[in-house]
Order: C-alpha cells, then sequence, then structure tokens
C-alpha cells in the first residue's frame, strides 16, 4: 500500500515542503530511502524501526521503499523520523490516512516511542501557514515556538503513540495556543551592562550613542586597559528593542541554527555576537554543504562585536565588505544558492600598534613605523571606509579612575537614541528596506544631507588632507545626520559634519 505525509526541509532561513512517500509491498524485508538524504536521515530507517515496535505498533516485515519529494532537493536532519514513521504505520494500515493530507510532520524519534525536538520549527510552521496547512504536528517542546505563527494549529505530541491517537481521533485534541500575545513576548529586558559603569571616556561614549542612533558601524582604537571592550559590550543597552517584525526574523536565524534557548518564545534582545579572532570565513558568512547562517547572520539586527580586530586574518576580514554594504550575504553551492540575512551593526576593538601603546602619553611604544605599517596592513582601505565612525580611546587619568562619580546611565541615553531612531522612522517610511541613516543610499543623501555652503567647503576640505575616498565621504554625510538627528535639528550644520570628520581617527593616522 502507498501513503503519502508532508514533511518539510529548511533551505536557508526558508522552508520547502517534502512529500514523504512510503511504499509497502512484497519483497525482501528492508528499507531504502530515495531522494537524496544525508546521513542522519540514513540512520532513521533503525530509528524508525526500533521505536514502533518498542510502542508497541507492528512493522511491516516486507521490503518498504521511502520517496522524498523533490528528489533532486537535498534533506539534512532527524525531524524526517516522524513522518517518515507515521508513513509506515500509514502504509500498513495501522492509522487512518484521511488526515494525512492536512498536517504537516517534524520531530525526532527516540527508541522508546518518544519525541525530541528539532531545530527550525519557526520558518516551516511559517511556510505551513503559507501553504494551506491545516495542522502542524510537532514535539511538545516545540509547540509553543510554532504556535507564535497566527492561522496554524499546532499539535504537540510527546510520543509517537499520541500522534496515532490524533490521527485516528482528531475531535479529541485541541491546538495548542500561546501563553501570551506575540508582541508582548518581545517586552524590552532589562540592562545588563549600563553605560553609568563606564568612568570618564566622554568622547567614546557621545560615539557610542551616535552608533546607535544611526545604526553606523564603530571602531575603538586605544591602548590596553583603556575600556575598549567594556564600551562596545553596553552598546546592546542603549539600542531601541525589537520591533515585532524584526524579533521574527532574528528568532527565525537563531531557529534554523538551533540556538533558542527558551522554545516557544521570540528572541527578546538584539543579537551580540562576540566570535574569536581565529573564526574563519565560513564561519563569519555562512556556509557548510547544507549551508547554515554565520556569525554575520546571527548578529542580523543586532551587533557583531570583533575583539582585537587586527589579530584577525587579513582574508577572513574582506569577507565582510560585501555584507557591509548590501545587509545580506549569498552561500552559492553547486546545486542551490541560499540568502542570508545580514544588517548588523560592526563594532570592533584593537591596539594602535603592536606593543599596545602607540600614542599614550604614559608608557613609550617600542615599535618601529615599519612594524606598525604592518600591523595596520592587516586592514584594508575598502574594509575601513566601511566603518564610520573611527574612535580613540585614551587611557583614564588616575584621578578619573579613583573618583567615586559615574557617568549617565544607559536608560536615559537610549532615551535620547530612541527619540533620533523615531525621527528617522517617520523619515525613511515610504521606502522598504531603510530603517535608519546608516543603510541610506547616495539617491537618499542627496534628499535628506543638503549641504549649506560653509558645510560643504568644510567636507571638501577634510576629503583632500585625509584623501577620503567618495564612500567615506558619503559616510561623514550619514554620521552627520544621525548628529543632526539627535540634536532636533532638521537641516545639516557645519558643527554637525565638524563633529563627523573628528570621527575619521585612523584616517587621520595614517
Amino acid at each position: 500500500m502507498l501513503a503519502r505525509v508532508w514533511s518539510a526541509s529548511i533551505v536557508g532561513i526558508d522552508a520547502v515542503k517534502v512529500g514523504v512517500e512510503v511504499d509497502v509491498s512484497g519483497g525482501l524485508p528492508g528499507i531504502i530511502i530515495l531522494g537524496l538524504p544525508d546521513s542522519a536521515i540514513q540512520e532513521s530507517k533503525e530509528r524508525v524501526k526500533a521505536t514502533l515496535k518498542n510502542a508497541g505498533f507492528a512493522f511491516p516485515l516486507r521490503k518498504i521503499v521511502i520517496n522524498l519529494t523533490p528528489a533532486d532537493l537535498r534533506k539534512e536532519g532527524p525531524a524526517f523520523d516522524l513522518p517518515i514513521s507515521v508513513g509506515i504505520l500509514a502504509a500498513s494500515e495501522q492509522v487512518k490516512p484521511d488526515l494525512l493530507g492536512d498536517f504537516l510532520f517534524l520531530g525526532e524519534v527516540s527508541l522508546d516511542g518518544s519525541l525530541r525536538p528539532v531545530s527550525g520549527v519557526l520558518p516551516i510552521a511559517a511556510t505551513a501557514e503559507k501553504m494551506g496547512i491545516s495542522g502542524l504536528v510537532v514535539p511538545m517542546e516545540n509547540t509553543q515556538e510554532a504556535a507564535v505563527v497566527e492561522g496554524l494549529n499546532v499539535y504537540g505530541c510527546s510520543n509517537i503513540s499520541d500522534v496515532v491517537n490524533l490521527l485516528n481521533n482528531p475531535g479529541k485534541f485541541k491546538p495548542v495556543k500561546l501563553n501570551e500575545n506575540p508582541e508582548t513576548l518581545i517586552a524590552t529586558s532589562s540592562i545588563l551592562a549600563d553605560l553609568q559603569d563606564v568612568k570618564g571616556q566622554a568622547h567614546a561614549r557621545r560615539a557610542l550613542e551616535i552608533a546607535a542612533a544611526g545604526g553606523h558601524n564603530l571602531i575603538f582604537v586605544g591602548p590596553p586597559g583603556s575600556g575598549k571592550t567594556m564600551l562596545a559590550r553596553r552598546l546592546p543597552g542603549i539600542l531601541p528593542p525589537l520591533e515585532f517584525s524584526e524579533s521574527l526574523e532574528v528568532t527565525r536565524i537563531h531557529s534554523v541554527a538551533g540556538l533558542l534557548k527558551n522554545r516557544g518564545s521570540l528572541v527578546r534582545e538584539r543579537p551580540f555576537r562576540s566570535p574569536h579572532h581565529s573564526a574563519s570565513g565560513p564561519s563569519l558568512v555562512g556556509g557548510g554543504s547544507f549551508p547554515r547562517p554565520g556569525e554575520i547572520s546571527l548578529s542580523h539586527r543586532g551587533i557583531l562585536f570583533l575583539d582585537e580586530l587586527t589579530e584577525f586574518k587579513r582574508d577572513v576580514l574582506e569577507f565582510l565588505r560585501q555584507p557591509l554594504e548590501d545587509g545580506y550575504v549569498t552561500i552559492s553551492r553547486t546545486r542551490q544558492s541560499v540568502v542570508f540575512p545580514a544588517q548588523f551593526t560592526l563594532v570592533a576593538s584593537t591596539n594602535p600598534c603592536p606593543c599596545g601603546f602607540y600614542g599614550d602619553t604614559i608608557q613609550p611604544c617600542t615599535c618601529s613605523p615599519r612594524q606598525r605599517e604592518q600591523y595596520w596592513a592587516k586592514l584594508s582601505g575598502p574594509l575601513m571606509d566601511r566603518i564610520d565612525l573611527q574612535v580613540a580611546v585614551n587611557r583614564l587619568k588616575p584621578e578619573e579612575i579613583t573618583q567615586g562619580s559615574t557617568g549617565e546611565s544607559s536608560k536615559s541615553v537610549r532615551e535620547r537614541v530612541q527619540k533620533a531612531r523615531d525621527i528617522a522612522t517617520n523619515r525613511f517610511q515610504s521606502e522598504t528596506n531603510v530603517k535608519c541613516n546608516a543603510q541610506m543610499q547616495s539617491r537618499h543623501l542627496q534628499t535628506w544631507c543638503k549641504l549649506d555652503d560653509a558645510s560643504r567647503n568644510l567636507l571638501e576640505t577634510a576629503i583632500r588632507k585625509l584623501g577620503l575616498s567618495a564612500r567615506a565621504s558619503d559616510r561623514i554625510l550619514k554620521v552627520a545626520r544621525t548628529i543632526a538627528d539627535l540634536a532636533g535639528d532638521e537641516n545639516l550644520k557645519p558643527q554637525h559634519v565638524a563633529e563627523a570628520i573628528q570621527y575619521r581617527t585612523i584616517d587621520r593616522m595614517q
């Protein structure tokens, strides 16, 4: 007998509907799985066999052919265990086939018949709702995650027996409902790392505020112990909270990557990813035979922090250039091409030289000019052009270290950032892919970054003296627009442009 069960496979951060066709016929007992399965699916033959026997079902001692359609799409992961099990039971007439076309099944099976949670449920649930699937059957631990999608009936099962009872007696089961409204799942969390902990560094704190208000990339340059990492880790605390649509995007990416800590709730906080400087290029942009998101996609709508930037390999850093410009990354393989979103804010820190004390007023630098030149050669000009704010962080004075007073709290700074973001939101309400000043294109600059004569002369002088590229000059205009928004000014003024130019520290060093 032939049975067809519906499941799904992840491609990028989207899902593709997969048909699981099971044919039980005469011949030598055995299971054959077709349709480009990976090793985890091939191993499911023995898992499913033991599961059905231990759960009290009869396993057909006949030839079983399982075909995963479409046949030219590679499938991976243990999530096909449950649809294969249901398909075998239906083909051997142990469950009613009436509702198989209305449900989509996902889940890994244990040998005792229980169901284990799987990753990627949220994007699959979203796809199932668009395809007209009326019900999604998942392990109990995945129910709240899938129930975030409205208009889809989600049924949670603890074991294979529950799934059989659902198919044979659907009236006895009710779909799972969220414990709370989805939009309340992204309530602003408390600030763990507060700017109030930072002493001094008024210039760097101002740069953090501008970066948060406009979504600008930022690098701190200074000697060891000056507070570069401490400052960078407090940037998430002054960013505006995730909108509901943004939270769904971030949650889908983390669901595909299997990084959801609390299944059943959306990601509440903006991501903050800090890979080690030994990270490879594919670990940053994503990859693998079955492409998975890398660090830049996992930091989508949040922060990618690269501590000790000059310790990263130059070829690895060059992987960042295209995503920083386009806001997405494309992973191409022989059989498929996958696009991952990557709209993140890059925050980096580095020492000014190998010994770390070039320009320090207390400890002299022991590096030769040649060593400093080789040190900075790890950072290409095109990459540095894409970093809007280049800030020198100096060592604290003794009286600043011992003073008891602290700076402004993250809460008050975030209020100013939110006001500036609201101004930008109103400005870009007719634009689909622009949400902050850093995402403006050249045509936007002509409309919202018009310069008066004094501002234009100031910018032209900076371009000549610093040797700035056209991209770097555009970045200065974007930063100036954010500074004006923080000040509540509609038009750019010379003081806004002058302050934006001051944040080209590395350009002035070279």
